[in-house]
């Protein structure tokens, strides 16, 4: 906040859950010309496994630290791109920063955002090699309970297992990632997939299961969302239960978040990809990436968004980095495009 309103930008917290807060900062341009987000979040995964998480060691131009790669090196580099503006003649378009909270869990500080702002286009400053990402792949998750019936180990007659009950229903995962993996494909993004993540079930072993429950995770491509899911596992579990009508399941459908796909046409794709060229001095590469991010949720709401920032390794693993002279080049193509963009 204090590098904001020092900048010369009208700052404030946006309170998003108790105790948590977007940091919002608006440059205001002069007369009637396009607005521009850049954004990005402030949270990050946890620090287990990591030596020196928040050091900020920089070596070999590495930048070493929890967050640094994602996304704190292409934060930096927008408020490095929002401070340069400042220093200059007024755009006629806004330029907005928000530095976002809850991004690794259910985005409360975009969903929360939306709810005051909206701009002509947005950048996601997330961590892209400084490729200009226009598509990703979105995410459903859903539980499913298979009911059996306790009985004493020694007493098969009376008991159901709904274990091996879930055993079918992971046969039948398993043939439908393959028809996803053979079946149509989405010129950008390849196929969606789906994986079994948690299973429990049982109490001791001189009982049959009552109950297994299984946690699994759909990833989506443009085209498909939440309701994808909920029809192919409900024809699973119809399927199951017309071969054996003992076989009973719950399907529960928890949180989802769409696709993102952005049109290669569109103006904020075209003039950040010349912005980008003109800085680096090689063609901009349109690309896109497989994880969800918040340019989802600004694509819903209408505003046009694509992802852009610096590069590094270590994505959610116990070494990551940013290179430093990624983030000096993402500062400048941010501002390049804002000028840009928000002239229009």
């Amino acid at each position: 906040m204090e590098f904001l309103k020092s900048a010369g930008l009208e700052a404030r917290l946006q309170e998003v859950s108790p105790g948590r807060f977007n940091a919002l900062g608006i440059l205001r341009g002069s007369g009637a010309g396009r607005s521009l987000m850049l954004n990005g979040h402030l949270d990050t995964v946890g620090v287990m496994g990591m030596q020196d998480p928040f050091s900020a060691r920089v070596e070999n131009g590495r930048l070493y630290g929890r967050g640094a790669q994602d996304m704190k090196g292409g934060l930096a580099a927008a408020m490095a791109a929002v401070a340069a503006l400042a220093r200059e003649p007024k755009l006629k378009g806004n330029v907005v920063l928000a530095a976002v909270a809850d991004e690794e869990n259910q985005s409360l500080g975009t969903r929360a955002l939306l709810q005051e702002l909206r701009t002509d286009a947005a950048i996601v400053m997330e961590p892209t090699s400084l490729e200009v990402d226009t598509a990703h792949k979105g995410f459903v998750w859903a539980e499913i309970v298979t009911f059996g019936r306790a009985a004493h180990g020694s007493r098969p007659e009376e008991g159901l297992d709904a274990i091996i009950f879930m055993g079918r229903v992971l046969g039948e995962i398993e043939r439908l990632q393959e028809k996803l993996t053979s079946g149509p494909q989405h010129p950008l993004l390849g196929c969606g997939s789906m994986h079994a993540s948690q299973i429990a079930g049982g109490q001791e072993l001189s009982s049959y299961p009552a109950r297994c429950r299984l946690s699994l995770e759909r990833r989506l491509v443009p085209g498909e969302d939440a309701s994808t899911l909920e029809t192919e596992l409900e024809d699973i579990v119809g399927r199951l239960h017309a071969r054996d009508p003992h076989f009973r399941a719950q399907v529960t459908l928890g949180y989802s978040a769409d696709p993102l796909e952005t049109a290669r046409e569109s103006p904020i794709v075209q003039r950040l990809a010349a912005c980008v060229a003109r800085v680096t001095g090689r063609k901009a590469v349109l690309g896109v990436q497989t994880f969800w991010t918040d340019a989802a949720l600004l694509s819903e709401a209408g505003i046009p968004s694509v992802l852009f920032g610096p590069g590094g390794e270590g994505l959610h693993s116990d070494v990551e980095y940013v290179r430093v002279e990624d983030v000096l080049l993402c500062a400048r193509a941010l501002a390049e495009c804002a000028r840009d963009f928000c002239s229009a």
